[in-house]
């Protein structure tokens, strides 16, 4: 093809993808070069301190999130701008959140969107090398919480997935093409799969979700060369399990007891234990038919890496009714306290505590007292539960003045027991209740520095609504809460510096804003969160002082990765948002340096889809709007969800006008869809909400 030809294409490539995306156009094409093969790790090579690589999904084996570099540092952070940014056109709808945390070696980042695509990109230019699409089923409906998959695992020339469908994956490192695929649990019986996978000793291990879908919870141990399953661990114990007796006798219960997995566990090697925490209940909002500490749920478990059986075990709430699970990674570190080396092992769950226990045996390194709570009779609900010695990182009661507030959109609702943490209700009687459903920490993940002796911990500081319902007749794949639950009041956040030598609080930052990121901690005293309208953030590791802050074009609702090529020190962050934080959505990969030129992004988010005013609604088109932007709170069917009402019962989805003007400007929880759907897929979502899903009202 000769110069002459070659300009029309050129205009017309310029035509259909515009000027602003032409860069990106052409970096997709570029290689560069072979990619270098992963060993079989071992786990001295795991368990170092990330340098050069970023091995695993939280750094090394003790998910700690820490980078010893200190190129970067509170001197000269402020001058950190972009390498090099682009745009991976995936997973950028409203259902999907960017989560991943990329994985880095020799030069290659591998990380996966929300839709379960895989990339290999280049350090040096941003070049994408290859990209693995599964094709996921888009009709999956028993995803919990958003589309997301929270990153992949490296070893033994391999690059390992967990997907939505409940399969686990492993690609050719450097093709991007398909070696195995393991089932591990069923989409259409609630099992999916969203954490990232860890690869060790030669097995990569697993966790599952679907907690709100009555799943018995389980992490699976696959032979990282063919994808055997070795052994599955069940969080939730049978008959003859330890654990099991509390769970209903002659019943069925513990089947679908819940319990998922939502992390990445963390390993120590000399022990060779692994360690995670475990989710919910199920039915999560009903214990009448769970009588029980339920146990392994809302707990930190630690098993044998080798053979999968129980070494120990810490409950942090017996028989949980307010979802106050514990889906953040546990991590460990090494520290004196009261002039003692102590190995701990540490997770934040949404009850705004850390629990800290010994990695050997489970018992609590700063005490955690069992304390008797409030009781309802109908909700079989526990005599006591844990109280940890120690601050807690959000507040764990409802103040009068906020009450007040409260009560006006709530008028029917009474202030029982100040709104405290473990406030009790029924059928009848809904409560208020402090932290809400979604923390406390939710999934992010915390960060520990050995330089500070401090973890860095994000919450939320919500109350929540909590009504007493009936159960549904069991049906696989049938969502239950078995009650419903709504967050009231603006949701802000807390990033909290907990002293390890003490469990208690070095130093806190409110936020107008959630945190919903989790951190990564470095040797140049800088700690990095995300917030909720983009700014990924860099803050002083000693006194929370923002030292930077750059808008990366959507949600920040991620956590950063830190490594060295080439004698300089990078940050990669990835930006997609968040479908449960209702964050802006975006597919924006970034690379920061010292040495960067490219400025903060100017545009948030992105609107979705094409005018065409006019033209009636189609109501095919709006189930495909509702199924990508409304299905992940409010139910496949509009059945109700995690914080979204029951549609197919409320009147005023009924109205057409009504509904077009709540997806426009949002209001009572749920966020404006003005500027993220074009006006005729507001007209069209609002049809398929006012035809198919409510009975229409002429």
């Amino acid at each position: 093809m000769t110069s002459r030809t070659l300009m029309p294409v050129f205009a017309l490539v310029v035509v259909c993808i515009g000027t602003a995306a032409l860069a990106s156009y052409f970096r997709f094409q570029t290689h560069n070069g072979p990619i270098a093969r992963a060993p079989a790790f071992s786990a001295s090579e795991l368990g170092a301190l990330p340098s050069e690589d970023w091995l695993t999904n939280g750094g090394s084996l003790s998910n700690d999130r820490y980078s010893p570099l200190a190129q970067i540092n509170t001197t000269n952070v402020a001058q950190l701008k972009g390498v090099w940014e682009i745009h991976l056109g995936s997973a950028t709808a409203a259902k999907y959140s960017g989560e991943s945390q990329p994985i880095v070696y020799r030069g290659v980042m591998y990380l996966p969107t929300g839709d379960d695509e895989v990339y290999a990109i280049s350090i040096r230019n941003g070049a994408v090398l290859w990209r693995w699409n599964p094709h996921i089923n888009q009709k999956i409906s028993t995803v919990c919480c958003g589309w997301e998959s929270r990153g992949v695992a490296l070893g033994d020339g391999k690059v390992y997935l967990g997907l939505l469908d409940g399969t686990v994956a492993a690609l050719d490192q450097k093709t991007g093409k398909l070696v195995w695929r393991t089932s591990i649990g069923s989409w259409r019986h609630g099992y999916t799969i969203t954490a990232a996978p860890l690869y060790y000793d030669g097995r990569v291990y697993s966790g599952i979700s679907g907690g709100e879908y009555e799943i018995r919870g389980r992490e699976t141990a696959l032979d990282a060369r063919t994808g055997r399953v070795l052994w599955r661990y069940y969080t939730v114990p049978g008959p003859g399990q330890v654990g099991n007796d509390t769970w209903p006798k002659n019943s069925n219960a513990w089947q679908r007891g819940g319990a998922s997995i939502w992390n990445t566990p963390s390993v120590d090697p000399a022990l060779n234990l692994i360690y995670f925490s475990t989710g919910n209940a199920s039915p999560d909002f009903a214990g009448a038919e769970r009588k029980g500490a339920n146990l392994f749920t809302a707990s930190i478990v630690a098993v044998d890496a080798t053979t999968g059986k129980l070494k120990w075990y810490f409950q942090q709430v017996h028989h949980d009714i307010w979802d106050y699970d514990a889906p953040s990674p546990t991590l460990l570190f090494d520290l004196q306290v009261h002039g003692q080396m102590r190995h701990a092992v540490a997770e934040v769950g949404k009850t705004g505590w850390a629990y800290v226990l010994d990695r050997a045996t489970g018992k609590p390194i700063f005490g955690i007292q069992e304390r008797a709570v409030p009781q309802a009779a109908s909700q079989q609900t526990y005599p006591t539960q844990p109280f940890p010695v120690g601050d807690a990182t959000v507040q764990h009661a409802i103040t009068p003045s906020e009450y007040k507030a409260l009560v006006k959109a709530t008028p029917n609702v009474k202030y029982v027991n100040g709104g405290k943490i473990f406030t009790p209700y029924t059928r009848g009687h809904p409560v208020f209740a402090s932290p809400g459903t979604l923390g406390g920490t939710n999934w992010p993940p915390s960060s520990y520095n050995p330089g500070t002796h401090m973890m860095y911990v994000c919450g939320v500081d919500q109350a929540a609504l909590f009504t007493g319902g009936k159960l549904n007749p069991y049906k696989p794949g049938a969502q239950e809460l078995g009650s419903a639950f709504v967050p009231v009041g603006p949701a802000s956040g807390t990033v909290t510096a907990l002293d390890m030598t003490s469990n208690r609080i070095a130093w806190q930052r409110s936020l107008t804003d959630s945190c919903y990121s989790g951190s990564a901690t470095t040797g140049g005293d800088l700690v990095f969160v995300g917030r909720d309208k983009g700014q990924l953030q860099a803050l002083d590791a000693r006194t929370g002082k923002t030292l930077w802050s750059f808008q990366t074009g959507a949600g920040a609702n991620n956590v950063p990765t830190i490594f060295k090529q080439g004698g300089t020190e990078y940050v990669a962050f990835y930006a997609g948002g968040s479908a449960l934080g209702a964050t802006p959505h975006g597919d924006n990969l970034w690379l920061f340096s010292l040495k960067g030129t490219l400025g903060p992004a100017t545009h948030i988010g992105k609107a979705g889809g094409v005018l065409h005013a006019g033209e009636k609604p189609d109501v095919s088109k709006g189930g495909q709007v509702f199924a990508a932007n409304c299905s992940v709170c409010h139910g496949a069917l509009g059945q109700g969800g995690n914080g979204g009402p029951n549609l197919q019962t409320r009147p005023h989805a009924k109205i057409f006008a009504r509904v077009v003007t709540q997806v426009t400007n949002g209001g009572g929880g749920m966020p404006p869809f003005k500027g993220t759907l074009s006006p005729a897929q507001i007209d069209d979502v609002a049809a398929f909400v006012n035809q198919k899903v409510a009975k229409p009202t002429r």
